[in-house]
């Protein structure tokens, strides 16, 4: 019976795979709405994930009000953060994508120093409520508490979000922003204030995203890097500006850093990217081909 309850090699690593890949596509989201919605290049997103991150590991204290203490304080920074960025992008983002690059990682370089500074240069634990920190037994297979928990909360953002962009009058102010800006102008409305807008709500994806995935993916010097590459490469398998394709990349991502562990260790390092050269190879644009948001 006791074996029964041990840690499959191949589906227990899968379901974790699944947090891991909408862990990795809430992050790519707000990456999304920067740079396939709002036509902005930010190479600072990953710092975006790291300030929540951080929160968390400074804030959480294996209670449920230390979470939402770190989900307001974590999001409200990076949401600012977000804001700043677009704020010092207001002249380069009239201009080409390299500019936009340069400036964000820059960007990315100072606000990854300044979060080493502040923590140390060590990973710091992260402590998530007592009541998920555990495992659940189902079907014979024990599974981590609150990656299960966070699968759902992932899900239901992951819904929202769609519903946001879609169905909400300030998804389809942002996309009239980009496609025709003169008129948007024209009507009353201020592009600029816009793409603050844009980049304020993805910090404050990338700072959810960083708060309640830091169990999952940690804080630490080189969290931000991380995040940020996972990122493009989402987003780029995606299809630039698809949110159903950079969740279908996100969830495939999810099972290759997983599984391709459990299956071929010495090969794991190498999967994702000749996954990524073989997709792009078959379909130079992506899983999706629509070119903004949907």
């Amino acid at each position: 019976m006791a074996a029964d309850l041990g840690f499959d090699p191949y589906l227990v690593p899968a379901v974790d795979g699944v947090a891991y890949g909408l862990l990795v596509f809430v992050a790519a989201s707000g990456l999304v709405l920067c740079f396939g919605v709002a036509d902005i290049l930010n190479l600072a997103h990953g710092t975006l994930y790291a300030i929540g991150g951080y929160t968390a590991a400074a804030l959480l204290d294996g209670g449920w009000s230390s979470l939402v203490l770190a989900l307001a304080v974590g999001v409200a920074a990076a949401t600012t953060a977000g804001a700043l960025v677009a704020v010092l992008l207001t002249r380069a983002a009239r201009r080409n994508h390299l500019t936009q690059a340069l400036l964000t990682f820059g960007l990315a370089l100072v606000g990854g120093s300044l979060l080493v500074s502040a923590f140390g240069p060590d990973q710091p634990p992260v402590r998530v409520p007592a009541a998920l920190d555990g495992s659940v037994v189902i079907a014979g297979h024990r599974y981590a508490a609150y990656r299960l928990v966070f699968i759902g909360v992932a899900a239901l953002i992951a819904g929202l979000l769609h519903l946001a962009v879609r169905r909400t009058r300030a998804g389809m102010l942002v996309r009239a922003a980009v496609d025709d800006a003169e008129m948007v102008a024209v009507l009353g409305v201020n592009p600029a204030r816009v793409r603050v807008g844009v980049l304020a709500a993805a910090g404050a994806l990338a700072g959810v995203a960083g708060v309640l995935g830091a169990p999952i993916i940690g804080p630490g010097p080189g969290t931000a890097d991380v995040v940020l590459l996972l990122s493009l490469v989402v987003v780029v398998l995606g299809g630039l500006g698809s949110m159903g394709g950079t969740l279908l990349a996100a969830l495939a991502v999810g099972q290759i850093q997983t599984l391709g562990v459990a299956l071929a260790p010495s090969a794991a390092p190498f999967l994702l990217f000749a996954a990524m050269a073989a997709v792009l190879a078959v379909r130079a644009r992506g899983l999706a081909t629509a070119r903004r948001a949907a």
